[in-house]
């Protein structure tokens, strides 16, 4: 099982849940602004990567409870350069509490014993429900809270660079050029939101060239 956002780091994940085992992949749309064109790049990779089972769900209280830049359209996106050392507003609370119950709950019914989630603590923008403590402390309520207990969150990237994950995905031949990582466009990526700027950073420090549309490239934040 793999939660798929249609970004570069779960591409990643994806790529590798499908060389090693027979993967199902989940995608959850929750009012984000771009979430067309994720959803988008979501079954177009697992076209390309052979997923067959899959699951679209949509989760309306993320959008309802709002806080985030992303939910919210009375809240701006912000650029790189103005997002400071403070959990910026692009961040969903608990977001990925909701992700992982969708799949964990999935997973019981398929009878799959592991969850991969494309989370990255490293070069990143500073979600708490990022970090190693988060996930091991999730574990623990899959292990009391499902049938047998035997489920495993899995996070294969979440110690790493984003340029090593770039690394990583081309030697598993990751469909780069499906994904989409813009927190505010659907047709060329801005070039300027926190995500897309940590993106183009993690392609260029691998040497290679990011394959999506891009806007506009401003100096790296």
């Amino acid at each position: 099982m793999v939660l798929l956002s249609g970004g570069m780091d779960s591409c990643v994940c994806a790529a590798l849940a499908s060389r090693d085992d027979d993967a199902a992949a989940v995608h959850v749309s929750y009012g984000q602004r771009t979430e067309t064109r994720e959803r988008e790049s979501f079954l177009a990779i697992c076209e390309r990567l052979g997923i067959r089972d899959r699951l679209l769900v949509r989760n309306d209280a993320l959008r309802a409870i709002g806080g985030s830049a992303l939910t919210d359209a009375t809240i701006a996106v912000p650029e790189a350069h103005m997002i400071g050392h403070e959990v910026p507003v692009t961040y969903v609370p608990f977001r990925n509490a909701h992700f992982l119950a969708v799949a964990v709950s999935w997973a019981e019914v398929l009878g799959a014993t592991k969850v991969y989630i494309g989370a990255v603590e490293a070069d990143s923008s500073g979600y708490p429900d990022c970090r190693p403590a988060y996930y091991r402390a999730f574990q623990e309520v899959v292990r009391t809270g499902t049938k047998e207990g035997r489920i495993e969150i899995v996070t294969p990237l979440i110690a790493m660079r984003k340029s090593e994950i770039v690394t990583l995905g081309l030697e598993l031949h990751a469909p780069f050029d499906l994904t989409w990582s813009c927190y505010s466009q659907d047709e060329r990526a801005c070039g300027v939101c926190d995500s897309c700027v940590l993106r183009l950073r993690a392609f260029e420090q691998a040497g290679v060239d990011d394959p999506i549309p891009y806007v506009e490239q401003r100096q790296r934040a």
